[in-house]
C-alpha cells in the first residue's frame, strides 16, 4: 500500500506541474521521432512521424514499403543514380551530365559493384537495395539512372546472370517508384573493333535489357575511341579529371537529345510539370 500511495503522490505531481506549465503559457512540446535500432545495420530509424519535419540524412522506415529511406532535401528536382566507381566521385561523369541538365544527385552504389559484381563490402546493384547496404530516397526523384557493367565485365559474370539481375533491379525500381522515368547508363569501353572486348560486349548486352524495358539507353561501349578520349585515362578504365569532364558534357549531349532535363521550375519557385509530362512513358 505503500508503494502505490508514493506511486500515486509522483504521477500526481507530475500532472501538477503539467498543469502549471500550460497555465504559464508554455506551448506543448513537439512531437519527438521515435526511433528504432536497426539490428544488423549500426542505424536508428525514424518513424511513426511526418517525414517532412525531418532533416536531411535522417533514415525514416516508410510505412509503405516497410523499407529504410533516407530523407533527402529537394527530391523533386533530384536524380537517383545508381552505379559503380565511374558515378561514385563527386565529379564522376554521370554526375557531372546529370549535373549540367539540371538535377542534383542522390547516389546509391558502390565502386567495385555492378549488376552481379560485388566488392565483398557490399552487394551486386539488386542485392545491395534488397539488403540496405545503400538507401533510396523517400519521396519520388523525377528520375532514376542506372549506370555500370563493368565490373560485371572485369569479374566474369555471364549474360544471364547481368540479366537476370537486371531485370530484378528494374522491377524492384519500378515497384517503387512507379511510373517515374528510368535510364540506363552501359559499360564504357573502347568499342569492339579497337580492343572493348567485355567491355563492349556487356555495354550492348544491357541496350538489349532496355530496350526490352522500354527505357531510354545511353551506350558509351566505344565512347573512348569514338571521341579520342583514351588519352584521358588515367588507368585501365577510370578517366583523369580533364576526361571525366568531356564525357560529363558528352553524356549531357546525350541525354538532351533523348529528352531529359529536369524540370524547370515557375516564377514561385515550384515545379512547374506540364501535363504531357505527366502522362509520358518512364
Amino acid at each position: 500500500m505503500r508503494k502505490a500511495s508514493a506511486l500515486s503522490r509522483f504521477v500526481a505531481s507530475g500532472i501538477a506541474v503539467g498543469v502549471l506549465l500550460c497555465g504559464c503559457g508554455q506551448p506543448p512540446a513537439p512531437p519527438v521521432a521515435s526511433t528504432v535500432h536497426a539490428p544488423g545495420s549500426g542505424r536508428h530509424v525514424a518513424r511513426g512521424v511526418d517525414p517532412a519535419n525531418l532533416p536531411a540524412g535522417t533514415i525514416y522506415r516508410n510505412p509503405a514499403s516497410g523499407r529504410d529511406e533516407m530523407v533527402i532535401p529537394d527530391v523533386s528536382r533530384t536524380a537517383l543514380l545508381i552505379g559503380d566507381s565511374q558515378s561514385e566521385p563527386a565529379d564522376g561523369w554521370p554526375r557531372l551530365g546529370l549535373a549540367a541538365i539540371g538535377y542534383k544527385v542522390h547516389f546509391c552504389g558502390l565502386g567495385g559493384t555492378g549488376f552481379v559484381a560485388t566488392n565483398g563490402k557490399t552487394g551486386n546493384y539488386i542485392d545491395a537495395l534488397q539488403r540496405g547496404d545503400w538507401l533510396l530516397p523517400y519521396g519520388t526523384p523525377p528520375l532514376i539512372v542506372i549506370q555500370g557493367g563493368g565490373n560485371d565485365a572485369g569479374q566474369g559474370a555471364t549474360d544471364a546472370q547481368i540479366v537476370a539481375n537486371a531485370d530484378r533491379l528494374v522491377a524492384a525500381l519500378n515497384e517503387r517508384y512507379p511510373g517515374i522515368r528510368k535510364v540506363l547508363i552501359g559499360t564504357l569501353g573502347r568499342g569492339a573493333n579497337y580492343g572493348g572486348g567485355r567491355r563492349s560486349q556487356v555495354d550492348a548486352l544491357l541496350g538489349s535489357v532496355a530496350a526490352r524495358h522500354g527505357m531510354p539507353f545511353v551506350g558509351v561501349g566505344d565512347w573512348l575511341t569514338k571521341y579520342n578520349l583514351t588519352k584521358d585515362l588515367a588507368d585501365a578504365v577510370h578517366m583523369n579529371a580533364s576526361g571525366r569532364r568531356s564525357l560529363g558534357a558528352l553524356l549531357e549531349n546525350r541525354l538532351r537529345d533523348l529528352g531529359i532535363t529536369a524540370p524547370p521550375v515557375d516564377g514561385t519557385g515550384s515545379l512547374a510539370v506540364a501535363e504531357h509530362d505527366l502522362l509520358a512513358p518512364q
